[in-house]
Formats: C-alpha cells, sequence, structure tokens
C-alpha cells in the first residue's frame, strides 16, 4: 500500500490536490483530512454572486492560513447566472438551484485541477446533510455530470461511498475516510476542536442569497417583468438591497433602509428614476422600468412615508433620471395604508 507522499512514477513527490472552501466548517474538515493523509492541497473558492456576508474573501483567506494551505479566489458570476435563470435540475424551496449549483462549482475545480496539474477534487460535503443536494443519488449525479467521477472525493463521507480514485492509485484506504451522515454536525466540531482549527459556529440556516425567501420572491417578480435572459448581474445585485415594492408590471420602487443602503443604491442610478429629498432627512429610492407620470407621484409618495416629513402636509422630492430631473410636492403615504403591504416584495 502506497501513502501519500510516496515515489510515484519514479518521482517522490506528493499528490496535489484541489479542496473547495466555502469558510465553514465541513470544507474545512475535508481540507484538513487530506492534508493530514499527506496530499498537497490547494484551496478553492468560487464567488457566484449570491453569498450571503461581507468580508467572504477575507475569510476564507484566513482559513486557508490556518490550515495551512494557499487558496485561490474565483469570481465566477457571470458564468453562474445562466444557471439561475435556467437549473436543468430544478429549484429547492426558494431560487435555489442547488444541485445544478454543485455540479457547476465542481465541473469549476474540475477545471483548476487540470491548470493545477492536480490529481482530485475535494469538497466537504456530507452523505445525508442537505436534502437536496447531498442525498446519495445527487452525489452520484454530481460526479458524473461534473466529469469528474472518481476524482470528485468526499473525505467526511468516503467510507459510505463509492470507491475513488485514490484509493484505487493506492495513496489511502477506504478507512482512511470518516463515516459521517445526517444533520447533525457534532462530530465535526469534535474534530475541529481535536484538530485545533478554531470555533466554529453551528449554522442557523444558508450562505446563498437564492436560499432566502425575500430575496427568491424578488427574483420571481423580475424574472415574470423583466424576464429571466435580461436580467443582469446588475439587477440581481440590485434585488439585495432595500425595501422592494411592485407598483405595476411597468413600475418598481426600491427604498434605502439606511445611509450605508442609500449610498448602494445611489450606484444603480444610471437608466432609473432616483428620488432623493432635498429639504428633509429621508431614503434614496430607485425606480425602475417605464413609470408612468401618475406612478412617479405615487413612488415619491411611498418613498416619503419612511422620510422624517411631516405626515400631515406635502414634502418636497427631486426626481432624477440621466440628464432629466424636476421636483415635485407629495403627501407622504400614511404607514397604515394597506397598498404598502400590498406591493411590498417578499416581507
Amino acid at each position: 500500500m502506497l501513502a501519500a507522499g510516496s515515489i510515484i512514477r519514479g518521482v517522490a513527490t506528493s499528490p496535489r490536490v484541489i479542496a473547495l472552501l466555502s469558510g465553514g466548517l465541513d470544507s474545512a474538515l475535508a481540507c484538513a483530512l487530506t492534508q493530514r493523509l499527506g496530499f498537497d492541497v490547494v484551496g478553492l473558492n468560487l464567488a457566484t454572486g449570491f453569498c450571503v456576508g461581507q468580508g467572504r474573501c477575507e475569510t476564507v483567506l484566513a482559513l486557508g492560513q490556518r490550515l495551512g494551505v494557499p487558496v485561490r479566489l474565483l469570481d465566477v458570476a457571470s458564468d453562474y447566472i445562466p444557471i439561475v435563470r435556467a437549473p436543468k435540475h430544478g429549484y429547492g424551496s426558494a431560487m435555489n438551484p442547488c444541485l445544478d449549483c454543485r455540479i457547476f462549482m465542481v465541473g469549476k475545480a474540475r477545471e483548476v485541477m487540470r491548470e493545477e496539474g492536480a490529481a482530485f477534487v475535494v469538497t466537504g460535503e456530507v452523505l445525508g446533510q442537505r436534502p437536496m443536494s447531498q442525498h446519495r443519488r445527487a452525489l452520484d449525479l454530481v460526479a458524473e455530470e461534473s466529469g469528474l467521477g472518481e476524482r470528485l472525493v468526499r473525505p467526511l463521507s468516503g467510507r459510505l461511498l463509492g470507491p475513488t480514485f485514490p484509493e484505487r492509485m493506492g495513496w489511502v484506504r477506504r478507512q482512511d475516510w470518516l463515516d459521517i451522515q445526517g444533520r447533525s454536525r457534532k462530530r465535526q466540531l469534535a474534530l475541529a476542536q481535536a484538530w485545533g482549527l478554531g470555533e466554529f459556529r453551528q449554522p442557523s440556516g444558508g450562505c446563498c442569497l437564492l436560499l432566502e425567501k425575500t430575496y427568491a420572491c424578488r427574483v420571481r417578480d423580475a424574472f415574470r417583468h423583466k424576464g429571466k435572459e435580461a436580467l443582469t448581474a446588475e439587477d440581481f445585485a440590485l434585488l439585495r438591497y432595500g425595501r422592494h415594492f411592485r407598483l405595476s408590471p411597468a413600475a418598481k420602487v426600491v427604498v434605502g433602509r439606511d445611509e450605508q443602503e442609500n449610498a448602494v443604491l445611489g450606484g444603480f442610478a444610471h437608466g432609473r428614476w432616483l428620488l432623493s429629498f432635498p429639504e428633509v432627512p429621508g431614503p434614496l429610492a430607485v425606480v425602475e422600468g417605464n413609470p408612468s407620470p401618475e406612478e412617479l407621484e405615487l413612488a415619491a409618495a411611498l418613498a416619503a412615508r419612511y422620510s422624517d416629513a411631516p405626515r400631515e402636509g406635502p414634502v418636497k422630492v427631486r426626481l432624477a433620471r440621466n440628464d432629466e430631473a424636476e421636483e415635485i410636492m407629495v403627501i407622504p403615504f400614511d404607514p397604515a395604508d394597506p397598498r404598502i403591504k400590498l406591493w411590498m416584495l417578499g416581507e
């Protein structure tokens, strides 16, 4: 039985491995276990444009430093959008194309494997942990459709799955893999502590925007009114921010919640109506589509509901789009106006 790092084809070397790293517990453990077996590991993190939270790069790079592995960060957002528009295997509970996502990511890892001259790819998937993408049939499908086959290794559940390329090469024994399955992470947390990997919080939900009900509702609305093929990366990004209100098939309003969101929404002004309050503190609002003058006035009154303007009197709102600009006076919506809930998307 050869061990990793033994003489292969006459050259003393440790086979190189690509480990998909999300920054979470399972992928960190899969990477650490592969290292402990003597392989030369390169971490890989893929940014799809739908990741939740800030500091993704810093988190993954810090994890790579703790593990002692180099990490490659790849932005694959433009390639991923077609998957969101039309997933071959459908959506999950929200707009999450989980199975297609795994096939896509593993396929990208396969490309990097070839670039790096690596022997196989490692992921942190655990048999039975996620109902849509980590049951046995789904795991086999990902291996097949990604083109990796036996070169896709899930070390945390390896004893429970089929034979792998490194086993066939004699670099590892089947008992070198683990036999973790199911949704509990007690064993993973214990291993992280035993291996000195630091603190990992129990996940309270997904790390993907497409799993969030509010965001998914906005995506469905955009598909319906703008069209799947017409949506750009910028459109998907705008769906992250503010309160969204569908006034009509031709008009949608996005109202900032705080100063930070106001600043972000200002970056989406090109080609859209931008609403602001020159005389009172208030949100920035963006109007998408081709609103009528009446709908623009409704949008202004709606945005004014979230300003500091007195409810009993008119407030000045500035409307601007490209080279067009005007100011109008509106009465802010009453917070109890039933149209607000009727128009709001996903909240």
